[in-house]
């Protein structure tokens, strides 16, 4: 069963059932995104949770408080949460694939990058490493006058939903993530994992800009691209939700098997 504390943004933690998978243990980590929670990845991971896969959907540092708490930490900070939960789950399992939403998605490339073949498959859903926004230049000195602007929450066709984010962006924060790009464009030749790349027909909050780039870039040579028509940016909880969970079983089955 789930572990929790009950919260919507409590990290999501379920056991694997090897009797369900041909007696291998197989882990699943998922990410959520940058101002969000876990509970963007609750009902992926319970998805994946039924089929017997062990899940951990870690809550990373600075959310689920208050966004300006988000602002006292950095890349560096969740990139070392995900790290910390991939090894205690390769340790402990045969195969081990990650996954993210947004944010999310950019960790676990950057996982994947530095880690090699020891991911047995990336997911994403509607990542980042670019963006169209001439406004961010101006990031390196607004974010020491203006400590947040209003966020994009809840970017989500599907009505009555919601991703339990913060209703600010923090400038600090969402800049430290924007420097990290760069570094990982360079390094996605080093993602060589298969991989399975969700997006959204319409996104408000990740443009056009980051899929040719990601696409471009990885040594993978096997490579899914699966199109989401009714959905926005937190596609795990909208409209083509259930094609995710599928198509991502289908993936988990078979890049473990």
């Amino acid at each position: 069963m789930p572990s929790t504390t009950g919260s919507a943004t409590a990290p999501l933690r379920v056991d694997a059932r090897p009797e369900l998978t041909g007696d291998r243990r197989i882990a699943v980590l998922l990410s959520h995104g940058f101002t969000g929670s876990p509970a963007s990845m609750r009902p992926w991971g319970e998805h994946l949770a039924e089929l017997g896969y062990g899940v951990r959907a870690p809550l990373l540092p600075g959310h689920g408080t208050t966004w300006q708490d988000l602002n006292r930490h950095t890349w560096a900070h969740w990139t070392a949460t995900i790290r910390e939960v991939f090894e205690e789950l390769s340790a402990t399992h045969d195969a081990v694939v990650v996954g993210g939403l947004s944010m999310g998605g950019t960790q676990v490339l950057r996982l994947a990058a530095d880690v090699g073949d020891r991911v047995a498959g990336v997911m994403v859903v509607n990542p980042a490493v670019s963006t169209l926004r001439r406004d961010v230049r101006l990031l390196p000195v607004l974010k020491h006058v203006v400590p947040s602007f209003p966020a994009i929450g809840n970017d989500i066709k599907k009505a009555g939903m919601d991703e339990s984010g913060y209703q600010r962006t923090p400038l600090k924060a969402v800049h430290s993530m924007m420097r990290a790009w760069p570094q990982l464009i360079a390094d996605l030749p080093q993602v060589t994992a298969p991989l399975v790349y969700f997006r959204s027909a319409t996104d408000n909050v990740v443009d056009d800009s980051s899929e040719p780039i990601i696409l471009g870039r990885v040594s993978s040579t096997d490579v899914t691209r699966v199109p989401l028509p009714e959905s926005y940016h937190v596609a795990t909880l909208d409209n083509d939700a259930p094609t995710i969970f599928a198509r991502s079983a289908e993936f988990v089955a078979r890049v473990t098997g």
